[in-house]
Parts: C-alpha cells; structure tokens; sequence
C-alpha cells in the first residue's frame, strides 16, 4: 500500500513529464504492437469477407511455398548481397567524417563542411532518385556527357544490373554519411580534453591521437551502431529501391521488401496470406542476427544492447 501510494505521488510531482512519455507511448503501441496481432494472417488462407480471425488455417503453408519458390534464391541474394555492401561501405565514413571535423580548428571551415555534408539527408527518397536519374541518363546526363567529352560511349547506368548495387549504395552514403556522423561528434565531444593535452606533450601526431583516444572512446557507440544495422540487414529500404527498379536491372534490384510490396498490393492475384508470412520471415531473421551480434559482442568484452 506504501509503496502504490510513494509511486502515485512520484508521479503526481512529476507529471510534465510522465505527460510527454506518454506520447511517444502510445505511438508505439497503437502503431507497432498492434498491427503485429495481423501477423496471424501468415499462418492462415486470408480472406476479407471472413476476417482475420475467421480465415481459415493452413500451417507453414505460405513460409513453404515462399522457401520452394523460383523467387527465394534471387530475393535472398540481392537483398543480403545490397545489405552487405551498404553496411561494409557506409559504416566507416561517418566515422572518418566524425574524426577529421573533430580535428579542425578553424570553425568557420568546420560548419560550412558540416552544412554541405548534413545537407543531403534532408533531400527527399524522389527527389535523390529523381537526381540520379538526371546525372547518369544516357543522352542528356553530365555523367555520360564527360565520357563523350574524353572519347567514350554514353553508358546505360539504370539498364546495367551490374551497376545498380553500386549505384544504390554510393548515393546513399552520399546522403546519409554527414548526418550520421553527428552521433559520433556528440561522443568525441565527451572525451577529455586533458587526455589529448597530455598526447601533445608526449609528442603524439594527430594520427596518434585520433588512434590512441578518439577512436577507442567512440568504439563503444560504433559497437551499438553496428548492432543494431546487423538487425536491419534484410531491411535495404523499399522506396528508393522501388523508385531505382526498371525490367532492365530487375535482376538484381528485386529484393523482398519490393516482392512483397507486388505481391500483397500490386499483382493481379493478391495474395495478403503470403506477403505477411514472408515479412514475418524476413522479421524473424533480423530478431535472430541482433540477438547473435549482441551476444558476441557481449562475449567479446564489448559494448551490448543488454
């Protein structure tokens, strides 16, 4: 009873605050656990005039029909293959950003190079593709334009399956590099100064200090990081995949989050039964490596999520 009436007046001192928790609360609630009691619909034959909870069940049905299609060789290899790419090439230059403005004395230099690589995050998925498409379109793009310039042919950079991963990955790092390396500032702001102080005194290059200090105080942040983008590493981000697809470099475009989009939205047979179960798939391999790399992280004596 003391203790029900201890948290009721904790609460009633600092309401404010219990007020803004509750927003975001509820967002989460209503928007993310909610919508997973529709992951039922995996398990059974859907139908809309039935109902979630009238539709029949099947079992494993769909998830087997997803493991033996044609589709799940091709699908699983581009989506791990751009995951892959994007997390190996994207991961370092937030850091390399973070380091060398950390670095810079003169501060108008610092903010305007902050500007100019923040500045790309705020630019929209159609806007950034849209871009792209200017720059690398065969007869009228700058990028095929130079070619022509030095002596070479115009190239069909959308219409090459070889060249979309590339593509994909390089404008966003492009995009998403300046803002992402914020977070690694704000942890490079908290080392002390003393420690780089006592470096100069022993003669360490900048080199040295960003090797010694800086980076080993923002490792336990890029471990986090690196934590959770391993958990999203079947997430390659459907939008601007979607907007970048056309039937020349469909081949390696295709990833799961477009199939299912087309399957449970936009194909002549919508099948909602067989898209849920392949996001519930795809869900359950990203819980499955986050609880891996956190675990060895763990065991590795490095930061964990828990």
């Amino acid at each position: 009873m003391w203790c029900e009436l201890n948290v009721l007046r904790a609460v009633g001192q600092r309401w404010q605050l219990y007020v803004l928790f509750s927003l975001p609360l509820l967002y989460i609630i209503v928007f993310k656990y909610v919508p997973m009691l529709g992951a039922v619909i995996a398990f059974k034959d859907f139908s809309v005039t039935k109902g979630i909870y009238g539709s029949d069940w099947v079992g494993l049905k769909h998830f087997t029909r997803f493991f033996n299609s044609y589709e799940f060789g091709r699908l699983m290899t581009n989506t791990i293959s751009i995951s892959l790419y994007t997390l190996i090439a994207s991961f370092p230059f937030p850091i390399m950003l973070a380091l060398g403005l950390n670095m810079v004395k003169n501060q108008r230099f610092k903010k305007s190079v902050q500007m100019v690589t923040y500045a790309p995050y705020f630019i929209s998925i159609v806007v950034l593709v849209g871009l792209i498409m200017q720059i690398l379109d065969p007869r009228t793009g700058i990028l095929n334009q130079l070619l022509a310039a030095i002596g070479f042919d115009p190239v069909n950079f959308m219409g090459k399956a070889s060249y979309f991963q590339s593509i994909y990955v390089w404008s966003h790092i492009w995009q998403n590099a300046g803002f992402s390396c914020i977070i690694f500032l704000a942890a490079l702001s908290g080392i002390d100064p003393e420690m780089h102080e006592a470096a100069v005194v022993d003669g360490a290059s900048k080199l040295r200090r960003m090797w010694h200090i800086d980076l080993p105080g923002i490792m336990p942040i890029a471990i986090i990081l690196l934590i959770l983008n391993t958990g999203q590493l079947l997430d390659t981000g459907f939008e601007k995949i979607l907007l970048m697809q056309n039937s020349l470099n469909l081949r390696a475009s295709e990833v799961i989050d477009t199939y299912v989009y087309k399957v449970g939205l936009v194909s002549q047979a919508i099948n909602f039964s067989y898209a849920t179960a392949i996001g519930l798939f795809k869900a359950i391999i990203g819980f499955g490596l986050l609880l891996i790399v956190n675990h060895t992280a763990k065991k590795l004596g490095q930061e964990s999520l828990w």
